[in-house]
């Protein structure tokens, strides 16, 4: 199991991260008709918790010239290729695509992340999020070395692209060159669709996998246990990113030192918040405040020793079912300030 303990101090302990997957543009189209543009990429809405929730990190992230947002977190800009773009296709008729959300497609893509564009310093811990091939094998080999422990969204390793209509499409990650580090990785997300190709079975014996279901939650794997993490009621506006801001969550409870069980719970949470709107959502700050001050007094910034995951027996924690109904109280806290404000407006 993974095990990161950090020197005494006699200061107080501020986790740095280090985030690397890029920042896209993204085109809703429901029913052949576009119905939204906003900024992408797993980058975005993992740094959107992450500042949210105060975690400092250093991001990195490429884009074209052509790239048409502003962000707190500036990118490395490639003069020579544009901002990677996906076309989201969504259908008022379900069966025309079977079980999925959505048909995703990859119009062009923005230069891959490479090593030399990693920054030289040593990182507390690390995220690939790439979502359009951007990760290159040797650069999640580097990352390794300079992070402590390292979280993988899966999609960054298993994604290809179709070469004529750039249809997104899964392989298995055998079939990739990331399998051989596999058993340094911390921990590797993955959604329910995403799972069978990881062969979560053999996974679990090196690392802490989390595979995401949606409405369903999210499943914890480890070699001496799983849990599964219930979900919070949400509805669902578009699905894009909802698995990005829930590692975003995750990670943040982790490194605030919630036990895995909680963290995953938060995870859940920012991703049903994330589902509610088109693109990067914005959150309440009302609500923001109240999960700032329970994290507080949960897990407060210590001196000394912090662990990202202690290797204790895999079991949800003593205080799961009270941190559950805390953050159902806070999302129904939030439907109720929206109501008061529709009966203000005009």
């Amino acid at each position: 199991m993974v095990k990161q303990v950090l020197e005494e101090s006699e200061t107080v302990v501020v986790r740095r991260g280090l985030v690397v997957g890029n920042y896209c543009h993204d085109v809703l189209i429901r029913d052949d008709r576009v119905v939204g543009e906003s900024l992408g990429g797993a980058a975005s809405f993992v740094s959107n918790v992450f500042d949210n929730l105060s975690i400092p990190c250093h991001y990195v992230s490429k884009v074209g010239p052509d790239f048409a947002y502003s962000v707190s977190h500036h990118p490395i800009s490639c003069p020579s290729s544009m901002t990677t773009l996906f076309h989201a296709y969504f259908t008022s008729d379900p069966d025309s695509i079977g079980n999925h959300d959505r048909v995703l497609k990859r119009i062009h893509a923005c230069d891959p992340i490479t090593p030399s564009d990693l920054p030289e310093s040593q990182f507390d811990f690390g995220l690939a999020v790439g979502v359009a091939g951007e990760i290159l094998p040797e650069t999640l080999e580097r990352m390794l070395d300079i992070c402590r422990v390292v979280f993988v969204d899966i999609q960054a390793l298993i994604r290809v692209f179709d070469p004529v209509d750039g249809t997104v499409k899964l392989v298995g990650l055998r079939e990739t060159g990331f399998f051989h580090l596999l058993p340094r990785i911390g921990f590797l997300k993955a959604s329910a669709e995403e799972a069978p190709f990881v062969d979560v079975e053999q996974a679990r014996k090196s690392c802490c996998v989390v595979v995401t279901d949606g409405k369903n939650g999210c499943r914890i794997f480890r070699e001496d246990g799983e849990m599964q993490i219930l979900p919070f009621p949400a509805v669902q506006v578009d699905p894009t990113g909802a698995g990005d801001s829930l590692l975003g969550g995750f990670v943040a409870g982790l490194i605030r030192g919630l036990a895995v069980s909680d963290a995953a719970l938060l995870g859940n949470f920012f991703g049903s918040l994330t589902v509610a709107q088109i693109g990067v959502p914005k959150f309440d700050s009302r609500l923001l405040q109240r999960i700032k001050d329970e994290l507080d007094r949960k897990a407060p910034w210590t001196d000394g020793c912090e662990r990202i995951d202690d290797g204790a027996e895999f079991k949800k924690s003593a205080e799961h079912e009270e941190f559950q109904a805390y953050l159902t109280r806070a999302a129904k806290l939030l439907s109720t300030y929206h109501a008061q404000e529709d009966q203000l407006d005009p």
